[in-house]
């Protein structure tokens, strides 16, 4: 854990610095709040201990500064002048806690404990809404504010989506942001992978079935439209879908009506569905292997997602975002990639798209010293073309 200590008394920063320290804790000090500012933009404190009585810069600046920089650091204002309504006040303006001098160290202990646990609750839930919500589309290429404009328009009406695109693209990510700016965006967003389950379980996974209506059938089970009911259903890789299950959904999507494997009983359900794909459903059709009436209903509108080759501009913005996002989930230091390194992952073939760019981000992230280097990128990357 690291901790900044903001105080214009060298006697306290030194005796709370080593009495931390003797706890094992990782200890930097500012003896100002400009510096303890500046100190903050370039590194990320878990615990910031921050007097307030200081000249030119008080602790109460150093506080809205802070809370406006969006940090996710603790802060703990401490003063020897102050009273249950500045208490209130610091914590109603965001800090996280108020300790008055002389300081105790147990209270200090617990405290730091405290806002560890907050710090970690945030970081959590930071990436649970990411899995759960999405994550915003990060470029800035014509292809990209194509897409993010169709989105806008497209995603407050019911019409049905097709995402097309090559295998990590970000289609899955097209999906999610259409739901989170839908008005069922409350609702739930249901994900299956077509590709990913046997033909014989598609049916069942998909509309459900009723118990005994074979072997395994234990007990009643909803499928992914009754699960998906108000909300999206995300239907991946539907190229792959069996026809029998393609007749089966084109009926949901004519009627709003599905009866479970073993059940005469027909279900109403209201549900939003997008479809992605990276096969060309059209030469599908003239093999025989897809349903034309299918098409049309599922093909309201049609988002084609570019390669990473398509929209190579948009790689510096995409490693930045990869590297903050990787040493956030992981907590590893954020370290900057060098003009040169950068040039040459721009002029890689990308075969894997969007999801190889952020294996080879973590890659370097995890085998580079303090910067990434073009030497690291011909090391760790080209060299394993």
């Amino acid at each position: 854990m690291k901790i900044l200590i903001i105080d214009d008394e060298r006697s306290i920063r030194n005796s709370l610095k080593e009495i931390l320290l003797d706890e094992d804790y990782e200890v930097d000090t500012a003896e100002n709040g400009a510096e303890g500012c500046a100190m903050v933009e370039k590194e990320k404190y878990d615990v910031i201990f921050c007097d307030i009585k200081m000249p030119e810069m008080d602790g109460n600046e150093v506080l809205d500064r802070m809370v406006g920089m969006g940090i996710d650091s603790a802060i703990v204002m401490i003063s020897g002048h102050g009273d249950i309504a500045q208490a209130v006040d610091c914590i109603k303006r965001g800090a996280f806690d108020f300790i008055p001098k002389p300081l105790d160290l147990n209270r200090i202990l617990i405290t730091i404990k405290n806002a560890t646990e907050k710090v970690n609750l945030v970081k959590e839930t930071r990436i649970l809404k990411k899995k759960v919500y999405g994550q915003q589309m990060i470029g800035e290429s014509v292809g990209i504010t194509n897409i993010k404009d169709m989105i806008d328009k497209v995603a407050p009406t019911d019409a049905r989506v097709l995402i097309i695109g090559s295998n990590g693209t970000g289609k899955e990510l097209v999906a999610r942001n259409l739901h989170q700016k839908s008005r069922r965006s409350a609702m739930p967003y249901i994900e299956v992978n077509c590709a990913a389950i046997p033909s014989e379980l598609i049916e069942s996974e998909l509309f459900g079935h009723e118990k005994g209506s074979f072997t395994s059938a234990i007990k009643q089970h909803k499928g992914k439209f009754e699960q998906a009911d108000g909300g999206t259903l995300f239907l991946d890789e539907i190229g792959d879908m069996s026809l029998a299950a393609q007749a089966k959904v084109l009926r949901v999507l004519q009627e709003k009506k599905l009866s479970r494997v073993g059940s005469d009983k027909d279900i109403t359900v209201d549900v939003r569905v997008v479809a992605a794909t990276n096969k060309n459903l059209k030469e599908e059709i003239a093999k025989g292997n897809f349903r034309e009436d299918l098409y049309h209903r599922l093909s309201v509108i049609v988002i084609n997602v570019p390669t990473l080759d398509e929209r190579k501009d948009d790689i510096p913005l995409l490693v930045d975002h990869f590297i903050e996002q990787i040493c956030s989930e992981t907590g590893m230091q954020p370290r900057p990639v060098e003009p040169d390194a950068m040039k040459l992952l721009v002029n890689k073939t990308w075969t894997g798209n969007i999801r190889e760019l952020r294996n080879v981000v973590e890659r370097l992230l995890i085998l580079s010293g303090a910067k990434i280097t073009a030497a690291d990128v011909k090391a760790y990357v080209l060299a394993n073309v």
